[in-house]
């Protein structure tokens, strides 16, 4: 199938062409002629199948066959929300450019930076928002935005916004949306409270259901490092040395464990940076600019930062934590291997993280490589129950014993300080 074949208009297919697009994924072949025909949509698809276009294409040509019939000051009609502002940045610039041949105009809003530009924007008058939940509601409270004239409602990303904690939010959005409207649902996986959500939020809709989560691509190559905990700072530098890698997505569990492998490798003159949720939005906007332009080799990411990052041709993912849940496992290699291109998932595995690798292997249903010229192999075998109450024993000791010290050399230094200490 071509997109010629979608019954898209002429600005739209020009748009495409200028992208060198002519055949549509699979969920934008299967979403966009539901879309089309205004009918609601359940979507489920893997992170990089294309499902911003699936609903971005349809909605502009909705809106482009409606300004004809509309005049005076530009009404909100179509609102998108999404949890993180890298993907609302990313699917504004998906409307921008598949619009961009058209009178359709949109504006991007979002929390962590001040609210002036996105106010004067939403002033002049959009027909598109792509909002974050927080700062959607706030600007609403202040009396900027007005939902009354919303035709389309877009929610992405569902399973990472309950995951957030948005889910009071987004039915806070739900009682203030027009109840005749078009809605669309899209989402990686598909527990039951998304589907209790779904619910309440389409009629009568048509599922898309497209690569599973419990597939990865042929395309990508998977190996295993099997190690100790002591040894990953180590590990993970050999392989950075040892393999020629252009542009490397490396995920950690935490945002403190991001900025301290940013700041080893960095002693280790090994050019990087870090994106989460501490980071202010220009800081991330810098890292993924100097990311994608090649300044920097390697970027540090947590799970729910890297939504919304889209990188075209990248080859390289390293799991330095793996995930505790197997589907994030998926998500986060799917970022590699796009279109068709290869890719290499590269996990780092300690002990205590052996069962994660059992339940990824089960979930893909395939056993993953393991590297045999490992330089720090796995030596100590996972704790038990016994050994992990010694060491949970030995880590309070050792802080206790840390905190005695200090306060005996703080009163070491400072005389008056144990009377300071009992009279406060």
């Amino acid at each position: 199938m071509q997109f010629t074949e979608l019954k898209l208009i002429p600005p739209i297919l020009k748009a495409l062409r200028d992208e060198n697009y002519t055949t549509p994924t699979d969920i934008q072949a299967q979403a966009i002629p539901y879309i089309l025909s205004r009918k609601d949509v359940l979507g489920s698809a893997q992170t990089g199948t294309g499902k911003t276009a699936a609903f971005a294409i349809p909605i502009i040509q909705h809106l482009t066959q409606e300004q004809y019939e509309t005049k005076g000051k530009r009404k909100i009609k179509a609102l998108i929300v999404t949890p993180t502002r890298e993907l609302a940045l990313q699917i504004g610039e998906s409307f921008t450019t598949y619009g961009k041949y058209t009178k359709v105009k949109n504006t991007v809003i979002f929390g962590g930076v001040t609210q002036n530009a996105q106010v004067r924007a939403l002033k002049a008058g959009v027909d598109v928002l792509v909002a974050t939940p927080g700062r959607l509601l706030d600007l609403m409270s202040q009396g900027y935005i007005s939902l009354n004239h919303i035709k389309y409602f877009v929610l992405d990303e569902a399973d990472r916004m309950l995951d957030m904690g948005f889910i009071h939010d987004i039915k806070k959005l739900l009682e203030k949306l027009p109840s005749k409207r078009q809605s669309l649902f899209f989402s990686a996986t598909m527990p039951p409270k998304i589907l209790k959500l779904s619910q309440q939020i389409l009629v009568k809709p048509e599922k898309v259901v497209v690569n599973p989560v419990s597939s990865t691509a042929e395309t990508i190559q998977q190996y295993l490092y099997t190690t100790n905990k002591s040894d990953k700072k180590a590990l993970l530098l050999h392989i950075l040395r040892t393999n020629e890698m252009d542009q490397v997505l490396l995920f950690s569990r935490t945002k403190h464990g991001a900025d301290r492998i940013v700041r080893n490798l960095r002693n280790k003159k090994i050019d990087c940076a870090a994106i989460h949720g501490d980071k202010s939005q220009n800081q991330r906007q810098k890292a993924l600019k100097q990311f994608k332009g090649g300044q920097i080799k390697l970027l540090v990411a947590t799970d729910i930062a890297a939504r919304g990052i889209d990188i075209d041709k990248l080859r390289y993912v390293i799991n330095y934590d793996i995930p505790n849940e197997a589907e994030t496992y998926v998500h986060r290699i799917g970022r590699c291997g796009r279109a068709g291109e290869e890719g290499i998932a590269i996990s780092l595995c300690e002990p205590e993280e052996n069962a994660y690798v059992r339940d990824i292997e089960k979930l893909i249903d395939r056993k993953i490589d393991r590297v045999e010229d490992n330089p720090f192999p796995q030596t100590d075998k996972p704790m038990n129950n016994e050994e992990k109450k010694e060491f949970e024993k030995e880590k309070q000791r050792k802080r206790q014993e840390y905190f005695a010290n200090r306060n005996k050399k703080r009163a070491d230094k400072k005389p008056g300080f144990r009377r300071r200490k009992r009279n406060s």
